[in-house]
């Protein structure tokens, strides 16, 4: 914001004082006062003039380390401001606006510089760190410098309208891998492995994981072990996971469909989306997101390709809730299939709900469901229906919400 007063308070009382000096030398007939204020005046216009005679062609360019921010997570940013001028500059100090959604002190000091007409442009850089508050786009900027003449009489406010857009995209939790649970990571990667001999009793068994086939299970080394194994006398393809977010706005507050970061439950519900997806990724697994009514949100991700799950979070950063509920068509998108596990995130549940995403438990060989808003008994209808479900608190660790229905999952499954 541009100061419409040109004067510091050494500056305005200056003037004050000049214009005293007028009012006495008239009043009085005090000459020497009038020549004084006289002064006074001289002295404050070339000050003034001094400022707006070193008028300078600025640029300004802003860089992000790392080039995209996170919620709760630091970023550097380094200030580049190219500078062109005729006589010398006092030294003053600069501020940048920052927008709400992200957090920083950002002022300093501006450096005095000499004249630059022998010279090329001179480049001032300096640094702050923001802290991502908001999910969403942020317009960073514009940066205001302000200056003073040499005798601190007035001051010169330049604001250079460049703006840099941050974006701050979900926070991304770490959770434990579903490895903790079931003693081998249910997603990772197996080579082939080539068996010689013949028969079933001269294969390798391994533990049982989610993501795998019961058509898989090696009965012989279950009984003999008390625990389920699988067979490996083939090469195992890449498992593969679901995880859908359900956006309905009737689940969150307006807000969560008018702009990024705006509803607390909405932002948990997508912090959990980015956070799993990550950690089933991770772990191997080869998974889709999608909406409740089967909309891809992203391409599919191949199991252990991170570069790919960073753009899906960066690309979550503008996720907004939407009108429509399609909670209802989430049994039909998995009809006549079977899929690894399943995680569901939604907000408000009630145990309506929960009778009505029943049926997709019987797709998947881990069904997990995590509810930001769960009304009167419905986790506990769900996990009746087959779901291994836990309620997830904006303001709460969601690592033991996903160790919970991690752990219910798995129990189930070697049960």
């Amino acid at each position: 914001m541009r100061r419409l007063w040109p004067l510091t308070a050494r500056g305005t009382g200056a003037a004050v004082l000049a214009v005293a000096c007028f009012v006495v030398a008239n009043e009085v007939g005090i000459v020497e006062l009038m020549y004084f204020g006289l002064l006074l005046v001289a002295v404050l216009a070339a000050s003034i003039l001094s400022l707006y005679l070193t008028r300078r062609s600025d640029t300004v360019t802003r860089s992000l380390s790392p080039d995209v921010a996170a919620v709760g997570r630091e970023s550097l940013v380094t200030v580049r401001v190219g500078v062109r001028t005729a006589l010398p500059t006092a030294p003053g100090t600069w501020r940048d606006t920052i927008p709400r959604g992200l957090a920083a002190q950002a002022r300093g000091v501006f450096p005095a510089l000499g004249s630059g007409l022998r010279g090329a442009e001179r480049v001032v850089q300096f640094s702050y760190v923001v802290t991502g508050e908001r999910r969403g786009i942020h317009p960073l900027g514009p940066l205001q410098v302000t200056t003073s003449d040499p005798f601190g009489l007035a001051r010169r406010t330049t604001v250079f309208g460049e703006r840099t857009p941050v974006t701050v995209a979900p926070a991304v939790t770490d959770l434990p891998a579903l490895s903790d649970f079931a003693g081998e990571a249910g997603g990772t990667l197996h080579t082939t492995n080539n068996q010689l001999g013949q028969g079933a009793d001269n294969l390798i068994a391994r533990p049982y994981a989610p993501g795998d086939s019961m058509r898989r299970i090696h009965w012989r080394a279950t009984a003999h072990r008390d625990e389920l194994m699988v067979r490996q006398e083939e090469q195992e393809s890449t498992p593969e996971a679901t995880v859908v977010i359900d956006r309905g706005v009737l689940r969150f507050s307006p807000e969560a469909m008018q702009a990024p970061g705006a509803d607390a439950g909405f932002e948990a519900a997508v912090s959990a989306c980015v956070s799993v997806v990550t950690r089933l990724v991770h772990d191997g697994y080869a998974v889709e997101v999608i909406d409740s009514d089967g909309t891809p949100l992203a391409e599919r991700i191949d199991g252990g390709d991170m570069s790919e799950v960073e753009g899906l979070v960066n690309s979550f950063a503008g996720l907004t809730a939407r009108r429509d509920d399609h909670l209802g068509k989430l049994p039909r998108v998995f009809a006549g299939m079977m899929t690894g596990p399943v995680v569901l995130i939604v907000g408000r549940f009630d145990p309506a709900n929960a009778d009505t995403v029943a049926p997709v438990v019987h797709h998947s060989t881990l069904p997990l469901l995590l509810a930001v808003a769960p009304v009167g008994d419905a986790l506990e209808r769900a996990a009746d229906g087959g779901w291994h479900a836990a309620a997830v608190d904006p303001d709460g660790d969601l690592a033991v919400a996903w160790s919970s229905a991690a752990q219910r999952g798995i129990s189930h499954v070697l049960r």
